[in-house]
Order: structure tokens, then sequence, then C-alpha cells
């Protein structure tokens, strides 16, 4: 894909003279920061603030229609088209929809066929009944990236999930690795919205909505049922939450008060572009639990204009406001809530987004690495950059690990020591970033989880070395 600049709706279109091929755009994106919508001489990504906001953006003057949704007929020819993803009437405050002003609408493609190369994929979807989930604690070491030609489709994999999209609850947490952008074919996903958390490589997500760039340290949500491509400079790894249940949310702030945490300004939605482009061409769709394809001869991403408030979105956590203890003990690590999704009991999330970024460290008379626990929830954590405060090694950039319900975990032997040791003078925990997806339900892993190479088998051995020191009063 190439873009084409200079509308003020960023918009991008066929390929031809005077536009940037996306490799070096990439390229120069990453020297130069434009991926967090800064300018550059040669063209700029543009994005609009704010969580949930209700936007309007047109990447043609006069693509939307002046005071009102769905005129008889619109200015350009366009059709009307709106997309919900909620309920028509869910509460206000949670509503999600958005009005769409497309070349075509979104119907016009032959019908959907099992997806060809579902054989070879490693995708998998709730209910997750491959094998027996066993109560241990894993980790795997990053996956590597691929040698062949993949593209974000056919690279990723999943470890493991909960619940079923049928039922519109629970999680399936995948990684990808790619090497490759999406030639010709489109991706949507009916089960579940998209967390995706670039480890390795930035991707540009060009959606039905405009085009959103992210890499490392950022993350962006693609919505259910956006269609969208990703393009890639080379390879690219990260991970992947697919949310089968209610939206994320910010989470509520409770005693901090107003502010703090992920600030709601701080999100960006992109701006309208749109490709006018015939052809041949495939869009692949999750749809309860299964990959399917369909051919149509035109890009769906032909989206000229659009108002609402549902849309991809990115976010820069290198923006997110820590709250943390001041005195002694430990808060828990609720107070590093990026994105929650709620369920219907209150204070349960179906999931949880929780980072772990750079911070300084105060308590005094405290053990300050994360102190040994059992959860109700279920973790599943992976690691960006840097290094993880509880795990001296094993733990590397591009692996992850799972602890579920009620399988004791915390810092291994090595780090226990040091901690149990350390001058407690205040510490700046830099050049590190780690995130958690915490869960209410156990996560099942895949067969693949479980038989792969990359699942390191000697994990438990990390807290073998933890010896009894108790020191009972002599009589």
């Amino acid at each position: 894909m190439e873009f084409e600049w200079g509308m003020s709706a960023g918009r991008f279109a066929k390929a031809g003279a005077g536009r940037i091929p996306l490799s070096v755009l990439l390229s120069v994106l990453q020297i130069t920061g434009f991926f967090r919508g800064e300018r550059m001489a040669s063209g700029e990504l543009k994005y609009q603030s704010g969580f949930g906001n209700e936007f309007a953006t047109e990447a043609v003057k006069g693509a939307l229609p002046a005071g009102q949704s769905a005129p008889q007929r619109t200015k350009l020819g366009l059709y009307t088209e709106q997309m919900s993803g909620t309920a028509f009437t869910a509460p206000r405050a949670v509503n999600r929809r958005t009005w769409t002003y497309r070349i075509r609408p979104s119907v016009t493609h032959k019908p959907y066929e099992p997806y060809k190369g579902e054989a070879k994929s490693l995708l998998r979807s709730g209910p997750f009944t491959e094998e027996p989930t066993p109560p241990n604690q894993m980790r795997w070491d990053p996956v590597p990236l691929p040698k062949k030609r993949t593209d974000f489709v056919d690279g990723l994999i999943t470890l493991g999930g909960n619940g079923d999209p049928a039922m519109q609850a629970g999680v399936a947490i995948h990684i990808y690795a790619a090497n490759a952008s999406m030639e010709g074919r489109f991706f949507y996903n009916a089960d579940g919205e998209m967390l995706i958390v670039p480890q390795e490589g930035s991707l540009a997500l060009a959606t039905e909505l405009g085009v959103l760039g992210v890499a490392p340290g950022e993350i962006a949500v693609v919505p259910r049922g956006v269609k969208f491509k990703v393009e890639v400079g080379g390879g690219v790894r990260g991970y992947i939450c697919e949310n089968y249940g209610m939206a994320f949310r910010l989470p509520e702030l409770g005693p901090i008060g107003a502010n703090g945490l992920a600030n709601a300004r701080d999100f960006l939605a992109p701006v309208a572009a749109f490709e006018d482009v015939d052809g041949k061409f495939r869009i692949v769709g999750k749809f309860l639990g299964k990959l399917w394809e369909a051919e149509i001869d035109h890009s769906p991403l032909d989206v000229v204009a659009w108002h609402g408030n549902y849309a991809p979105y990115k976010y820069d956590l290198k923006n997110f406001n820590c709250i943390n203890t001041v005195s002694f003990d430990h808060p828990d690590p609720s107070i590093f809530t990026v994105l929650t999704a709620p369920t219907a009991v209150a204070g349960t999330a179906n999931v949880d987004f929780v980072i772990f970024p750079p911070r300084w460290m105060v308590a005094e008379h405290t053990f300050r690495p994360p102190w040994f626990h059992r959860n109700m929830m279920n973790e599943f954590m992976g690691l960006v950059f840097g290094q993880y405060d509880a795990k001296a090694e094993g733990f590397v950039p591009g692996g992850a690990s799972l602890h579920n319900c009620m399988s004791g975990h915390g810092p291994d032997a090595e780090t226990w020591e040091r901690a149990s040791e350390a001058e407690l003078k205040p510490v700046y925990l830099k050049d590190t970033l780690a995130f958690m997806f915490e869960t209410q339900l156990a996560v099942r892993p895949t067969k693949f989880a479980l038989e792969t190479k990359i699942l390191q088998h000697e994990y438990y051995e990390c807290w073998q070395g933890l010896k009894n020191n108790f020191r009972a009063a002599k009589k």
C-alpha cells in the first residue's frame, strides 16, 4: 500500500506519482517519532483525541451530511451505512455507533466460504477444549520471527483463552509474528475487539475509518467488526488480547479522584481516509471461532467520511500517570490498569489491561517487588522491553507467562534474596515495560502452547532455591 497525503484528513488512495512507499514511510516514521502524530515535511498522520468521543471527520469536503445522519441522497453519491458496537438501547454513556459514508456498502461481496489456510493456522477460539488445563505456572520464550513470507493474519498464534465468543464472554490471547504486509486481502473480527501490543517492529493499521501508526510502547484497539489490513516494513512481533465481552473502557478512579492513570485526552482515533480501488480482493473474517473468506471486487476501506464514537484508537503508554505508595506496603496492581472490560459483577473484569512502566519505588519497610500471591483472577504477562522487577532472568522481551487461578507465584529466588537485603532508598525503575491481561476466568492453553519448543519446562526451578529461613525461638 502507498499513501497519498495532502488532504487535511490524511487521505490514502491508489498508488501513483508523488506518493510515499510504506517501506520508506515506516523507516522514516520510526526515526522521527512520526508514529505519535508528529508532523514531517513529506506528509502527516493526523489523529483526533479523546477516549470514546463523538468524532466527525471527512476526507473530502462535503462528504458529511449536515444536520442529519441518513439523507435521502448524499451530496457526493456515497452510501450511508451505520456500524453499531452495542445494542441500540444500551445506556448513552456506553452506547457505541458510527455512521459511515462510503463508496460502496459492505454487502457488496460474494458469499463467505471456509478459509483455505485454516488447516495451517494456529489461531484458535473459545471454548478452549483442545487439552486439559494443568494448574502449573507456565512461561514461554519469544516466538521466532518467520522465515517464510507471513502476513498478520497467517502470523496469528493462540496461546490460550477462556469463555466463548458465541456467549460474548471471555478472551483469547494471541501472539503475532509476521514479516510481510497484507496484500490483496483484509481482515475483520466479529467475535471480539482486538487490543494489539507491539513488541518488535511498527505496524500501520489501515482501517475502514482511517490509519493508525503503532510502535512498540504503544497499543491499538480495533473494535469488533471493523475491517483493516496491516502494513509492515520488516519483521514484527507482539501480543493480542481478543476481548469477547463488553468493550474496553477507562477504569473508574474512585478515591484517586478526577485525574491519574490513563487520561482520556491521550487516546487517539484516526481521521477519515479511504481507498478507491477496484480489483480482485478477499476479506477474511473471524466469526464464531472460525475463519471465513469472501471475494470482493474493490477495497472495503472506502469510507470517505464518518461521524460517531465507535472507532479504532491508539494510546502511547508513556502517557500513563502511575499512582503508587509514598509510605509503606504495596497497593494492589489494579492501580496500573489502563483499560478494563467489565462484567455484570461489580468490580470483576472480563479482562483488565495492566502495565508496569518506568516509575519511582519509594516504599519504606517494604519488600518492593511483587509479593508472593495466589489470585482468584488469572494472569497472563508479557514483556515489551527491559527487565521485569520480579524475575531476574528467563522472562525476556517477547516472552510470556501464565499464572492461573490459585496457582502460587511471585519473585524468583534470586530476586527475593536481592530485594530482601536491598537498601530502601528511592529507586527509579527505568527502561522497562511489562503488561498483564488479567481475566476472571482461567486461561486454558492451546495444544500449541503446551507442546511448543518455546515452552520453558524448567520454569518451576526459579522458585526451588527459596530456603527455609524460619528462626524459631529456642526454649
